[in-house]
């Protein structure tokens, strides 16, 4: 079978490998569509650590056709996977943090993931989905597993002011969650497409600049969700919350950037800075979301490609006002 593997940092291709053998408790799965997200233009550049020579692809979903003993799924049912495999016996996951579990095995970054004709995974991350689905809507439960987290950090109450930094997929996903949740919503993004898509999916506003946003709201936001992964975004966050408000910082930023805060700014004020990593607890009401047809992803798919062409995709930066790309394996439909 085809896979697109992450030989060594900046060495990626597509390869012939075989069809993986699932394992007790592992589910074989046929992958129908996968995403392509910023975390894997990160583990090309060596910017987030993983484990190669491995398969890529996180985001996921697809028909299991084989199961290993004591998988408890059937052959023909359709899943997507949640990634992140917490080991559940160390002092982060017996506090319930099982994001920051040291231990964490995460398909498509430690073991071979989605980028690929077929995946085995275990059985205990597949997350079923109704057969009548989109398979490319299953293949955004992940990001918005990612975005429930940050949203429930952030605690948004209706008739709030919810400021969103980036129009990527999480910054999209996010308006829309902060606009599902009662609150006013303006998106800061240059990208005029971007803006349009958040204005379909519930945003009241949308700034080209931080100078912008302020000029709309004056006194700040209750929420600011940083969703573009920018130290200059990042830096800018804390300012555009108003006294007493909170930043979320959902963006992914390389290993070893350095931002700028002032810490007298946001003691004056008292600004609570926080940071959203991963997906505890959150893929079930990602698939519920999606499943029942809560949250549209459809206006967020970019543009479909084959698996050929991912290595060129995930080595080129994002097309201008693409939000996301997403995977086809040969034969599926």
């Amino acid at each position: 079978m085809k896979a697109v593997r992450l030989r060594a940092p900046g060495a990626i291709g597509i390869e012939d490998v075989p069809v993986p053998e699932p394992g007790p408790g592992e589910v074989l799965v046929r992958v129908e569509a996968a995403g392509v997200c910023g975390t894997d233009r990160h583990l090309l550049r060596g910017e987030y650590p993983c484990t190669p020579p491995v398969t890529l692809g996180h985001e996921f979903g697809g028909i299991v056709v084989a199961a290993g003993p004591g998988a408890g799924i059937a052959e023909g049912t359709r899943v997507c996977c949640d990634p992140n495999d917490w080991c559940g016996s160390c002092a982060m996951c017996r506090s319930g943090r099982v994001n920051l579990c040291p231990r964490n095995v995460a398909t498509g970054v430690h073991r071979d993931g989605g980028f690929a004709d077929y995946v085995s995974f275990p059985a205990r991350r597949a997350h079923v989905l109704p057969p009548g689905l989109d398979p490319r809507r299953g293949a955004f439960c992940e990001p918005l597993a990612c975005t429930l987290h940050g949203m429930d950090m952030a605690a948004l109450r209706p008739g709030e002011r919810a400021l969103i930094l980036g129009g990527g997929v999480i910054g999209q996903l996010a308006a829309r969650l902060a606009a599902a949740a009662g609150a006013e919503v303006m998106m800061l993004t240059r990208s005029t497409v971007r803006q349009d898509l958040a204005l379909q999916g519930g945003a009241r506003h949308a700034a080209a600049t931080p100078a912008q946003a302020r000029a709309l709201w004056p006194e700040g936001a209750d929420a600011v969700l940083e969703c573009a992964g920018v130290a200059e975004t990042v830096a800018a966050s804390p300012a555009l919350a108003r006294t007493g408000g909170r930043v979320v910082v959902m963006g992914v930023l390389p290993g070893g950037v350095q931002v700028p805060i002032e810490p007298f700014d946001l003691l004056l004020r008292e600004i609570t800075l926080g940071f959203a990593f991963l997906n505890p607890f959150t893929q079930a009401r990602a698939v519920a979301l999606i499943a029942g047809g809560h949250v549209d992803v459809g206006p967020l798919i970019s543009r479909e490609v084959a698996l050929d062409d991912l290595p060129r995709v995930i080595a080129s930066d994002p097309a201008p006002g693409e939000i996301r790309v997403i995977a086809r394996p040969q034969g599926t439909g």
